[in-house]
């Protein structure tokens, strides 16, 4: 039976999933054979396996740091948010129906049996599973059905890490709190503090780090360094307006539709590092008018997302964009909304039988299907290899053009059903030289391998890992079992 270490934080976006994609790369190093698990993600934002399964996009990046195969096992609980209270739930890699915002505290079991038996099946095969928690570890009104936090903790018997991110500010004091709300027996697992996004010289820090130290009986497992380049796959959104605005030499604009569902919206990365490409993410419709390249992304909710660009006038700036001769790219959802109907028969997205009109600029008519597509496709377009995965209930029915990665093209309107396709470094250095040319201008296209950057990161986020965090602590506390201060004031 192999170990397992929970990393887990004080509040979303403090750093856990890029912590467990270093500590994964690490061990890894060490020639530990390592699993990523997140019990349950929330996310929009996923991928498909070589077994044709769904996964958050997160746990897929973290098994690549690992050096292992990406799997459902890693990720058994994927939460896809269609609206602000209703989630698509995937189970193993696969659809299992819907959870309400009033089943979310109680209804759940289910889905910690699952989560608990991939958990225990990972830890069986692999020397190390790195689980990474979800929100905070102190969610307090949940906590009597968490599975992904301290209740997967528990489970496992597991030492836990608490990442706190000082760039908000409060870090010690969220850190504290964060200790003192869980109960005796969850603080017994608590090992120690990471603190992440540290500017500056971590000598101003030490003050703290005895006080906190003093105060709680934990160490500081260490102080990671802020790094602007370092964002990988995320799997939150949000994760967008923290990540740097890509200027390039700004030969080429290209604006991307940030829709309130966006889903796959690394399918842009790889643009974010040409360096003759300026990528920025709009929502509104003044911002596409000194845009070249005008990208629509997936999104969870077609539908919902198509009627707020009309509700925004996105819908006449894309079609005015269109007209003027810019070049526009439509992926999965975002592609089905540049054709003629978009229909609902089953109520995939909700109310069955809604539908809509789409764009026009393409012609292509969607209706929704019942079962998810799953699939990892491979072809060629602008005369290069292409690769990429499909993740729809979308089912469209093409009436012209011409065949471009699973959907159509006509003039500069493309449309694809792919997810990743720009990931290829062949193909997006087609498409890019194919846009520049129909603006008759040149770019660089060539220069950089998005793979080997990706790799180069991951390789950059170790590094980082074994500088500033004690490792050979943490393997430590994988077989330490010390009983540790509680602090007063808890809740049971």
């Amino acid at each position: 039976m192999g170990s397992g270490l929970l990393v887990a934080g004080t509040t979303s976006d403090a750093g856990k999933s890029v912590v467990v994609t270093g500590i994964c790369r690490s061990l890894s190093r060490r020639g530990l054979r390592v699993a990523p698990f997140k019990a349950q993600n929330m996310s929009n934002n996923s991928m498909v396996t070589s077994e044709g399964a769904e996964i958050g996009r997160a746990q897929w990046i973290q098994a690549v740091a690992a050096r292992a195969i990406p799997e459902a096992a890693m990720n058994p609980v994927l939460l896809k948010p269609g609206s602000d209270r209703r989630s698509h739930v995937v189970v193993l890699g696969r659809p299992a129906g819907a959870l309400e915002a009033g089943e979310f505290a109680g209804g759940r079991q289910h889905l910690a049996d699952a989560a608990f038996g991939t958990f225990d099946d990972l830890r069986r095969r692999f020397d190390v599973v790195v689980c990474e928690g979800a929100g905070s570890a102190a969610e307090i009104n949940l906590r009597d059905h968490d599975y992904v936090n301290m209740g997967l903790a528990q489970h496992g018997s597991m030492p836990t890490v608490i990442v706190g991110d000082i760039d908000r500010g409060g870090v010690f004091a969220s850190m504290y709190g964060t200790l003192a709300l869980l109960d005796a027996a969850d603080q017994q697992l608590i090992r120690g503090f990471v603190i992440n996004k540290f500017r500056g010289d971590v000598s101003l820090l030490k003050p703290g780090l005895d006080s906190l130290e003093r105060l709680t009986g934990r160490p500081v497992l260490g102080v990671l360094p802020w790094q602007r380049d370092l964002w990988l796959d995320s799997e939150d959104s949000l994760a967008l307006t923290s990540r740097p605005v890509h200027d390039g030499d700004g030969a080429l604009s290209i604006a991307v539709v940030m829709l309130p569902r966006v889903s796959n919206f690394t399918d842009v990365d790889a643009l974010c590092l040409e360096p003759d490409v300026r990528v920025r993410f709009v929502e509104d419709p003044r911002a596409l008018a000194g845009a070249d390249v005008v990208i629509v992304p997936g999104t969870r909710a077609t539908l919902a997302d198509l009627a707020w660009l009309r509700s925004r006038g996105l819908d006449t700036a894309i079609v005015e964009h269109a007209r003027r001769g810019g070049t526009i790219l439509g992926i999965c959802g975002g592609f089905q909304m540049l054709g003629t109907q978009i229909d609902d028969p089953h109520g995939v997205e909700g109310l069955p039988g809604a539908s809509a009109a789409g764009l026009g600029l393409l012609p292509v008519r969607t209706a929704f299907g019942r079962e998810k597509v799953l699939r990892l496709p491979r072809g060629t377009a602008l005369g290069v290899a292409a690769s990429g995965y499909e993740i729809h209930h979308g089912r469209i029915i093409v009436d012209g053009g011409t065949d471009f990665l699973g959907g159509t093209r006509e003039g500069s309107v493309f449309g694809t059903m792919w997810h990743g396709a720009l990931e290829g470094d062949a193909l997006r250095w087609a498409w890019l030289r194919e846009v520049a040319a129909g603006m008759g201008c040149e770019i660089r296209a060539g220069e950089v391998s998005f793979p080997a950057a990706r790799e180069a990161r991951i390789e950059a986020l170790a590094d980082l890992v074994d500088e500033h965090l004690d490792m050979d602590a943490l393997l430590a506390m994988l077989s330490d079992g010390r009983t540790l201060p509680v602090l007063r004031g808890t809740l049971r």
